[in-house]
């Protein structure tokens, strides 16, 4: 892609990563209070952050880094195409440079950041993480941490390469409860655990819908192109943004990619998941007329049921189910008849909000948790008013807020001085690839095939039949394929829009 931007120079991805490289060869060999000019201060006393996105979940983060309690980290740069939100952002704060393109931003400003916070549409979290990494700037990457398997597998590897502290935005990695839950099941309240469930409220942005034929205004303070970044060239509709992309599977992840890190979080690093072996499910079906089934393969469905079979490292089997849509487990005995089951199990606690739950079912009792790993009780939950399992486990302080703060500390401190609750390496890679995986699952739903049969009457035909659907898919993770279907890995890399470059290992 050409953009014409303020300076009339035309930049493209692997221009800005030439010159950055040249311009900071041996960069780092320097204290940055000598390079950085008056009013730098070194590394180690704060942490300079350029934000690519500054509305949604990126608003969230910005404030957090501003009100770290240490004072210790500085929005030095903000970076969105939507002046809409971008405009926002930069009334609070003043002092911030703002780009509309973040490749130029990184081009001529790399040497005056130390970090890079993400929380953009997830078709392009892949591509300006990777450039962060490759200038050797610590990043933090919203949830999902990309788009596609391939691209998640690459940034962990990446992480490594480079030596960047990262971190993805999943903050209940950090909470307390998480750190309960793995005190419990240390303790054996639970046994072994040999099934979780995973459920959350979402969709709640139109899915199982076709692509809009209308074509509106883009409006004036959105550059649509830069919006586009890595995805194919298509026209705007309403409503798109700032939120309704994650329904459609050019753009988003659909229910999986928006809380399933949340909460399939909690088993992945609580039990040490690894990769499935085996992924088959089921998804609503919309119909466009009598007996005539609406195919939209644009966007997700309107809701799934997923199961996901794990090996665990001691051996055992463990099966994961993922609901969405309004789908829930089976009602447990647990639960008092009149009791709503959603806010008994999954609800936070004087805020009545039900985003989503785990549910751990072991061989000597259950738990729950809001999403995150927030909140664990017991079941039945009068247990949880007698139990008393000694506190082993460091807490984050500010909990769910010292997510933000844990990655600026450890970012000031040096790649392996300090350990963050989700780095890419060992933990969010391998979940979001994981998480992805159902995705893949749910896309096959839609893949149609031609097949010619002979019709009794009218002899030799043709039809379309769908043969990806209520398949058990057999998955090889450390080669990234799907074994038993090869039509299905066509979903686990993307080809990026021309001028877009592409991410690699």
């Amino acid at each position: 892609m050409k953009k014409e931007i303020t300076d009339k120079k035309t930049i493209s991805r692997g221009d800005f990563i030439k010159k950055a490289a040249v311009a900071t060869a041996g960069f780092y060999i320097v204290p940055r209070y000598v390079l950085g000019g008056k009013g730098y201060r070194a590394p180690s006393d704060k942490l300079y952050i350029a934000a690519v996105g500054c509305g949604g979940e990126a608003e969230n983060d910005i404030h957090h880094y501003a009100t770290a309690p240490k004072k210790n980290a500085e929005i030095a740069f903000l970076c969105d195409v939507d002046d809409r939100t971008g405009s926002k952002r930069r009334k609070d704060f003043p002092k911030a440079k703002f780009y509309q393109d973040w490749r130029e931003m990184f081009d001529k400003e790399h040497k005056n950041f130390d970090a890079v916070t993400v929380a953009i549409p997830d078709h392009n979290h892949a591509i300006v993480g990777l450039s962060a990494m490759q200038l050797k700037k610590h990043l933090y990457l919203q949830k999902p941490l990309t788009h596609d398997i391939y691209e998640a597998r690459v940034l962990t590897q990446a992480s490594e390469k480079y030596q960047v502290v990262t971190q993805m935005g999943d903050q209940g990695a950090s909470c307390e409860g998480m750190r309960t839950l793995r005190e419990w099941i240390e303790a054996g309240l639970l046994g072994d655990i040999q099934k979780v469930y995973c459920w959350t409220d979402r969709p709640v942005w139109p899915q199982g819908i076709s692509w809009p034929k209308t074509s509106p205004p883009i409006p004036k303070e959105l550059n649509w192109d830069l919006w586009l970044g890595t995805a194919q060239t298509t026209n705007y509709i309403d409503n798109l943004v700032p939120f309704n992309w994650r329904g459609w599977w050019q753009f988003g992840t659909g229910a999986l990619g928006d809380m399933g890190c949340h909460i399939m979080g909690p088993p992945f690093k609580l039990l040490e998941l690894g990769y499935p072996t085996e992924v088959s499910g089921s998804a609503s079906t919309v119909y466009s007329g009598i007996f005539k089934e609406g195919i939209y393969p644009e966007s997700g469905p309107v809701s799934s049921s997923i199961k996901f079979k794990f090996k665990l490292k001691n051996g055992n089997d463990l099966d994961l189910y993922w609901m969405d849509g309004g789908i829930t487990p089976e009602r447990l005995s647990e639960i008092d008849p009149d009791v709503n089951q959603n806010a008994a199990l999954g609800d936070i606690p004087s805020e009545n909000d039900f985003e989503g739950c785990t549910l751990f079912i072991g061989t000597k009792g259950k738990a729950s948790c809001g999403w995150g790993g927030s909140h664990p009780r017991l079941l039945p939950l009068s247990l949880n008013k007698d139990v008393n399992v000694p506190k082993k486990y460091a807490r984050v302080e500010g909990d769910m807020d010292g997510h933000w703060w844990q990655w600026v500390d450890a970012a000031i401190a040096g790649y392996g001085k300090m350990e963050v609750d989700s780095p890419f390496v060992g933990y969010a890679g391998p979940l979001t690839e994981t998480v992805l995986m159902g995705n893949l699952l749910l896309r096959t739903f839609d893949i149609q095939e031609k097949i010619k049969y002979k019709d009794p009457v009218y002899g030799d035909q043709e039809r379309f039949q769908f043969n990806g659907r209520y398949k058990a898919l057999q998955w090889d993770g450390a080669n990234m394929r799907v074994t038993n279907y090869e039509p299905a890995n066509q979903f686990i890399r993307r080809e990026y829009r021309k001028g877009w470059g592409e991410v690699k290992l």
